[in-house]
């Protein structure tokens, strides 16, 4: 067995408690022998991944982000990463389904009353699924511009509205949902945030989307019509959502990062594995000195980025508050690492990468929405550029 790499030296470093690293075993196993032998027929007839599901329930690995007093086993936010990164890497769709359930009930755990937090989360620490309704058909990465309409009715909340491109939509038990607060004019000062049960009335699937990447995953367009929902429901009050979207953002960011590390580690190492298995002109691909050079470059941008990325996850398990810059630094480079690292190893492998014989052709199809969803690189380029600007006189 060969000497440890700057990678595996650089997950070395990362401190577990006894209890996470035996669970991060436990799901780089799962990853090894049942997630990543399903990736390719998932992904080739669209199919979602149930069977996956199932499996990192029976782990319990909702648990690791749901408090105690909820059913839960909370450990800690760099833990939760790393086990994105593992299943990701072995099924991109299947890392994305479970960290979307994360990114649905932080907010909940964060801002919800209590008699919603007892009602909802041991059911999610058991295994239910969560979405994040965002984004609609004209308010993409700029939030305030939605327009879904929330309105009271006695004790009900009345929603009518449209979103689109939600991850889990049309599985879901529980979708966190983002609109406005009817009477409250101030756009950004409207946004408030509920939560919507399975069967809700009102509440229907337009369609499910069929996608270049994540074939696995189910990415939904939802229709609320005068959908009635308990007011209890409310996470936060009417025109608390914007925080609570912020809030949000700032601990899924780092999540999608970790997911898009896990493609380009798995890209990354099937490139490495070819070029050195790989003959041309008497000579292994890798003997190459250009090829050598596109390695290093890519062994050096994945150990600062995932040292970035364990720098962030302390970050939120310090409590830090003021690290959205830190959040958005992160999730664009890892985005766009990924997608670099995928190209390469299509091009690495030649004609067979290009073929669905071989696992590089699906991950660059999934890295590519990396750069898009939770916020475009572009609005990350321009929202960390702001941040640079200093205020002048005059």
């Amino acid at each position: 067995m060969g000497r440890p790499s700057v990678l595996d030296r650089l997950d070395a470093s990362v401190s577990f408690s006894p209890e996470e690293a035996m669970l991060l075993e436990n799901v780089r196993a799962l990853a090894t022998h049942e997630i990543g032998p399903r990736a390719a027929a998932h992904d080739e007839n669209s199919a979602f991944p149930w069977g996956n599901v199932g499996a990192i329930n029976a782990l319990g690995l909702n648990a690791m982000f749901v408090p105690e007093a909820y059913g839960g086993a909370p450990l800690s936010y760099v833990a939760y990463l790393a086990a994105v990164r593992e299943i990701s890497a072995a099924c991109a769709s299947t890392g994305i389904i479970w960290a979307t359930t994360f990114h649905a009930m932080r907010p909940v755990i964060a801002f919800g009353a209590t008699a919603l937090k007892e009602r909802l989360l041991p059911k999610i620490a058991a295994g239910a699924l969560g979405a994040l309704a965002i984004t609609e058909p004209e308010a993409g990465s700029d939030a305030t511009a939605m327009t879904t309409r929330f309105r009271e009715d006695g004790d009900s909340i009345v929603i009518d509205g449209r979103k689109s491109f939600i991850t889990n939509g049309d599985v879901a038990d529980a979708i966190l949902v983002f609109g406005k607060w009817a009477g409250i004019a101030d756009p950004r000062n409207a946004i408030t945030a509920i939560v919507v049960e399975k069967g809700a009335a009102g509440l229907s699937v337009l369609r499910t989307e069929q996608k270049l990447g994540h074939r696995a995953s189910s990415t939904a367009a939802l229709a609320f019509d005068e959908c009635l929902v308990p007011r209890g429901n409310l996470v936060g009050g009417p025109g608390e959502g914007l925080r609570i979207l912020l809030a949000s953002l700032n601990t899924s960011r780092p999540s999608v990062a970790a997911h898009a590390l896990g493609i380009a580690r798995a890209a990354f190492t099937d490139a490495v594995t070819y070029v050195n298995e790989r003959r041309q002109g008497g000579s292994r691909v890798i003997d190459h000195q250009a090829i050598q050079t596109k390695l290093a470059d890519h062994a050096a941008d994945l150990a600062l980025t995932e040292a970035w990325l364990w720098h962030v996850g302390r970050l939120v398990d310090a409590g830090a508050e003021d690290f959205a810059v830190e959040a958005s630094i992160l999730k664009l480079r890892a985005s766009d690492l990924a997608m670099r690292v995928a190209t390469d190893a299509v091009q690495l492998f030649g004609g067979y990468g290009y073929c669905q014989d071989f696992r590089v052709e699906r991950l660059f199809r999934d890295a590519k929405v990396t750069q898009i969803w939770e916020g475009t690189n572009e609005i990350h380029r321009q929202f960390i550029g702001r941040s640079f600007r200093e205020a002048r006189d005059g």
